[in-house]
């Protein structure tokens, strides 16, 4: 089936303008890369920097950090790679954006998947960053009420609501809450919650983009569908680990975006003149084989709009 696009908007469009052959005498320029997840993230970024003409290892090095969506190793992970003598720094979700900004460094960043900049003080408007960050940020706050929307398409019944994300400072989960009726509950203890809503007649579950649920995805779908609960998910790769609906944005384009956007600080453009961009086009993912598994059946106008459907 068809998959929607995430508009990219002046950034992929100037990138592409820009001449893809470096100069060879020049010494190899150095990115940092904070992930919150795992190593999802490196091949389209990697891609679309060596499309736009480096070469990996040699005109361009790359130091990640991966830290799985730990608050303390970011922050340690954080420091470390700021100590280095970076050019730009890529940054991954929530997580690692709190941990860098944090440290108030005045190297160039760049990041995704990181959630309500403007509100965060990350920057001081989409428009115009205002600083040494922008990026692209793929979940806007209203979605919570999104989320809540489709699941009810599938499980109308549905009374009790219980948020998954992680409660640590800078995953700003408040903004999502807002946009969601009544939650019934959540809580930093993530099995315990799935398990008590599972004991629970007409209960729900909505994760909240967060690079812990993300790492952990096959077990938090294994033990939600264990507890036969409808829950829906931020992104594809849940779907396919067997979550029962997602909806979000194409992370591989968001990443590919983030790309464009160090590749232009490299060539000289500074964070303050590139846009915060923001999806305007989301994708849904349906798994026919979890709503068989959970006794469910996915209403022919929500399998109509579904981008992709798992069987």
């Amino acid at each position: 089936m068809r998959r929607r696009a995430f508009i990219l908007g002046t950034g992929a469009a100037l990138a592409a303008a820009v001449p893809g052959r470096l100069r060879s005498q020049q010494a190899p320029r150095r990115v940092g890369a904070l992930i919150g997840a795992s190593g999802v993230s490196v091949p389209p970024f990697e891609d679309e920097l060596t499309r736009l003409g480096w070469k990996i290892g040699q005109t361009l090095k790359i130091e990640y950090r991966f830290s799985g969506g730990d608050t303390a190793l970011t922050r340690a992970q954080a420091r470390e790679l700021l100590a280095l003598d970076l050019d730009v720094l890529f940054v991954q979700t929530n997580t690692a954006m709190a941990a860098v900004h944090t440290e108030r460094t005045s190297i160039p960043i760049v990041f995704a998947m990181v959630s309500d900049p403007v509100g965060m003080r990350y920057v001081e408007s989409f428009a115009h960053p205002g600083g040494n960050v922008t990026g692209f940020t793929p979940f806007e706050p209203s979605l919570g009420g999104k989320w809540l929307s489709v699941l009810k398409e599938i499980a109308p019944q549905i009374e009790h609501i219980g948020l998954i994300y992680n409660p640590e400072p800078g995953n700003n989960a408040g903004a999502f809450r807002k946009a969601i009726e009544n939650p019934a509950g959540d809580s930093a203890d993530i099995e315990r919650l799935i398990t008590d809503l599972g004991t629970k007649p007409d209960s729900g579950l909505i994760f909240l983009p967060d690079s812990l649920t993300s790492d952990r995805r096959e077990e938090m779908v294994a033990l939600v569908n264990r507890n036969r609960l409808p829950a829906i998910y931020p992104l594809r790769y849940f779907c396919t680990a067997g979550g029962l609906i997602s909806y979000g944005v194409d992370l591989s384009l968001v990443l590919r975006g983030a790309a464009t956007y160090v590749d232009r600080i490299l060539r000289g453009a500074k964070p303050s003149e590139l846009p915060v961009q923001a999806p305007t086009q989301f994708e849904l993912v349906l798994n026919q084989k979890t709503a068989r598994l959970l006794g469910l059946q996915f209403p022919p106008t929500l399998l109509a709009r579904a981008d992709e459907v798992i069987e």
